[in-house]
């Protein structure tokens, strides 16, 4: 009877927790409670919606989710990523690179054998979580990883460094190790990634820790037109050729108090233009056919 009983108790288990899963590419970021909530008001940007090959990633480490990233699988870099700033608590730098494991499972061609939307569908009997390339490997031997998101090897003698888009300085554990994933970072010029837009990105750690309750940021690239990490003779990585970021700072009440805009051309000249959210997007409105809207729920206005 004991035996039956534990039979059971672990079958509920089981139950509960698959009701309970959430799968890591979504079609959608407004279905995923836990996942909408690092935009503003739970207003998803329009900005880099319709680009093809668009896919929309909610980021899960340690079992829950801790940013989202609309993510452009044809340049391999992501369009933005969405998170709210968390001041740290220490723990040192990741030493893993991560990649998303439903996002690679099966080809293109497979899925449109099969009728099928490729950027709709993943394999739901992998992980949802993400996981370190090597071992990844190591679960499923032959499948290659890097389909449609870039990987380490893409970045090893590049010449630019894997710039991280949503900062692993701004959370704290374990949501600054769940950063270190490769959907989150993009070839950047190493002296902007370890200068001025370092130096940006510490102002705003202290600009958010000093002025609000809850700050919500965006921070994106802008592909260039023809400028790719090359792996043999395949292009593999879009160079972009610009940084940009965009915050909405509120208080207590949700009530916004500051907001602001930046961008950075992704070179060595190491310059970051401070802007307004209104200036951010005409900026961002150059390098689309279509309106960019507002990035924050009424452009972060009170």
């Amino acid at each position: 009877m004991l035996s039956r009983m534990q039979t059971l108790g672990n079958l509920f288990a089981l139950l509960s927790l698959l009701c309970c899963v959430h799968a890591d590419v979504v079609e959608r970021f407004e279905d995923v409670p836990e996942c909408v909530k690092y935009f503003y008001k739970e207003k998803v940007p329009e900005w880099g919606a319709s680009a093809p090959g668009a896919a929309r990633l909610c980021h899960r480490f340690s079992n829950r989710y801790h940013f989202a990233t609309l993510y452009d699988t044809n340049h391999r870099i992501a369009v933005y990523a969405a998170y709210k700033f968390q001041p740290s608590n220490g723990g040192g730098r990741e030493k893993r690179w991560f990649v998303e494991p439903q996002y690679l499972s099966r080809s293109d061609s497979q899925f449109k054998a099969e009728g099928v939307a490729a950027l709709q569908l993943v394999d739901m009997s992998w992980q949802a979580e993400m996981k370190e390339g090597y071992w990844l490997g190591k679960d499923h031997p032959g499948v290659y990883q890097g389909e449609r998101q870039a990987l380490n090897e893409d970045y090893t003698h590049s010449g630019f460094d894997r710039g991280h888009l949503n900062p692993n300085g701004h959370h704290a554990v374990p949501s600054r190790n769940a950063t270190f994933t490769l959907t989150n970072v993009v070839p950047q010029n190493p002296k902007l990634n370890q200068d001025a837009w370092r130096i940006h990105e510490s102002r705003l750690a202290d600009l958010f820790r000093d002025t609000c309750s809850e700050a919500f940021v965006l921070v994106g690239a802008v592909p260039s037109a023809g400028d790719w990490i090359v792996k043999n003779n395949v292009r593999r990585v879009n160079i972009l050729e610009y940084l940009w970021n965009a915050y909405c700072c509120v208080d207590n009440n949700g009530v916004p108090v500051q907001s602001g805009g930046a961008t950075a051309r992704n070179t060595g000249a190491n310059r970051v233009e401070q802007l307004s959210l209104d200036e951010l997007g005409e900026f961002l409105q150059q390098f689309s056919n279509s309106p960019v809207g507002a990035l924050f729920y009424n452009n972060c206005r009170a």
